[in-house]
């Protein structure tokens, strides 16, 4: 081998090596990974809390698509880089189940419900159709009631919804439907819902009332906080809350298991986002998930709903078929 391709080959396994050690770096000097599937606001919650707390600098969050960070989960288990993680319930279930990968937690809360000792209810997600006033008055449509109008052909490409093969947020449609009419009819509706979105399926849970606010489309179905600002905003957007009930998800903390080198930094990280971080929370999610928290009534869901299945990532699976 020449000097000239022996340098090279030196260079590039040096290289190899200065990327690998890039990735292991932050185990390395003692700070925190979060792996989150959040959205904007409660990243920002976490960020807050954990800055004005005395962790500013001593962690780095990255964010991730919910079946990207799920699919992460249950295939690299306690090998994840991870030491923290925000996450759809139903993911953190199955991987627990699979891996065995969550330390038990000792939570400074006391939850409403019992839940399992290697989760910390985070957030509630609750689906819900909004729409854009100002559009529907000049495509002169009527506000849909139930999530089983929108497969009506009035709202052919006047439709937005997100894709359950890459947001949670859409599966909370699903469950509705599912629930309410049964796993048949429900795939009927959902062929003509997924026929008026056409182009209109987006990828996040959030894309649907971007459309909307933008009036790209009249309606959507998503995340009922968001719309529930946009509207006291002052935003030309409304929501009406389906007669099929509003549907529920939760998210939760979780602390990867990796025995001695479980990083001690992320369970009082835990703790100081539920102990600090709820107030925020509520306001963005007002649903009360712990013994002495309180909600505004009026922001409330008249009807809140939770499947009557457990949620697990091969139901997940199941109702994804609905539409293959």
């Amino acid at each position: 081998m020449n000097k000239k391709k022996l340098i090279a080959l030196l260079g590039g396994l040096l290289f190899v090596l200065l990327l690998g050690g890039c990735s292991k770096g932050d185990a390395a000097n003692g700070k925190v990974t979060i792996y989150t599937n959040a959205d904007e606001e409660p990243v920002e919650v976490i960020k807050n809390v954990l800055d004005k707390n005395g962790y500013k600098g001593k962690y780095t969050l990255q964010s991730f698509g919910t079946s990207e960070l799920g699919g992460k989960l249950l295939a690299e288990g306690k090998d994840i880089e991870a030491d923290l993680v925000t996450m759809s319930t139903f993911y953190l279930n199955s991987a627990q189940k699979k891996e065995d990968m969550f330390k038990k937690l000792e939570l400074p809360v006391d939850s409403l419900t019992k839940i399992p000792d290697y989760i910390a209810p985070f957030t509630v997600q609750e689906g819900t159709i909004f729409y854009n006033t100002d559009v529907m008055k000049e495509m002169k449509l009527p506000v849909p009631a139930s999530l089983k109008d929108l497969a009506d052909p009035k709202y052919k490409d006047a439709l937005s919804i997100s894709d359950i093969k890459q947001s949670s947020t859409a599966w909370l449609l699903f469950q509705a439907l599912v629930d309410n009419y049964g796993q048949a009819e429900a795939k009927t509706i959902l062929q003509g819902i997924y026929k008026n979105a056409g182009d209109h399926l987006e990828s996040s849970g959030s894309g649907p009332l971007k459309k909307v606010r933008l009036g790209e489309v009249a309606i959507g179905f998503g995340l009922r906080h968001q719309a529930v600002k946009d509207k006291q905003d002052g935003l030309p957007i409304d929501f009406v809350e389906p007669t099929e009930g509003t549907y529920t998800l939760t998210e939760s903390l979780a602390v990867i298991d990796k025995g001695k080198n479980t990083n001690p930094e992320a369970e009082k990280m835990l703790n100081l986002i539920l102990e600090k971080g709820r107030k925020d929370l509520l306001e963005i999610y007002p649903s009360a998930l712990y013994k002495g928290e309180t909600v505004d009534p009026e922001q409330e869901a008249k009807d809140q709903k939770v499947f009557p299945n457990e949620l697990t990532a091969e139901l997940l699976e199941k109702h994804q078929k609905l539409v293959d």
